[in-house]
């Protein structure tokens, strides 16, 4: 069981490695403004730059151009892609609210974080025991100043034992990294159009029956574990999506 327990110990570690790298790699180009087409250096100097083995950075260049960050031709080198618009969330990554627009400067405002005894549908996208709490925070999420969208998550609270109100008004998730040491792995995201209800319009600002893209998502630890269930509902006029394709 220990012998277990550490292999997937060393799996997450060798995983938090790669994607330091590749953070780090993102962090160059966008910090000196790489145009498209920039070529990056080749996987040796990138050992070399960054003290790691070639395996890490050959996973670090796969994540990256999975994200759309970069592209690799093969006996030509690793180039830079064509930046995404500013203001633009990834609809098919994520990396937390805060994280996937750091390009604008965003906030939240908080109307409460209270602990609850979850439904049966959180329950089941959680993986709830029956005697499991979890916390439930809503809050507006809010980008340069405007409306973006409506959130209401739940977090458990066997995984994530704390929260409160000024955490919620900040990056809940890199409070859950830094602070709860949880390392997130990967999500489930389901997207349906729906009609406002006047609940949901009266805090976005809009007509009851309008339209609206309403975004529910499963977050899980790189163990597998689910621990956050979150459900976003975006402002049809003030939210802005994009999609970078990748065949591999």
């Amino acid at each position: 069981m220990t012998k277990g327990i550490n292999l997937k110990r060393i799996k997450e570690v060798q995983m938090l490695k790669y994607q330091d790298v590749a953070e780090k790699i993102k962090q160059m180009i966008y910090l000196q403004e790489m145009a498209k087409d920039t070529q990056l250096p080749n996987i040796e100097g990138l050992i070399n730059q960054y003290q790691v083995s070639r395996t890490t950075i050959i996973k670090a260049l796969n994540q990256l151009e999975r994200h759309g960050v970069i592209y690799q031709v093969q006996g030509s080198g690793i180039f830079v892609r064509q930046p995404k618009k500013k203001g633009y969330l990834n609809f098919l990554e994520s990396h937390g609210f805060s994280v996937d627009l750091g390009d604008l400067p965003g906030s939240s405002q908080v109307f409460n974080v209270d602990v609850i005894q979850p439904n049966s549908k959180i329950k089941d996208h959680l993986r709830c025991e029956d005697d499991e709490q979890v916390y439930y925070i809503k809050r507006l999420r809010y980008v340069e100043g405007e409306v973006y969208g409506f959130e209401q998550s739940y977090y458990r609270k066997k995984l994530v034992s704390y929260l409160n109100k000024e955490i919620a008004e900040n990056s809940i998730f890199s409070y859950v990294q830094d602070v709860c040491k949880i390392s997130i792995g990967f999500s489930d995201k389901y997207f349906k159009a729906i009609k406002l209800d006047a609940e949901t319009a009266s805090y976005l600002g809009l007509q009851i029956g309008d339209p609206a893209l309403c975004v529910e998502e499963i977050f899980y630890t790189t163990a597998g574990e689910p621990f956050d269930f979150s459900q976003i509902i975006y402002h049809y006029d003030n939210a802005k999506f994009y999609v970078q394709s990748h065949s591999k």
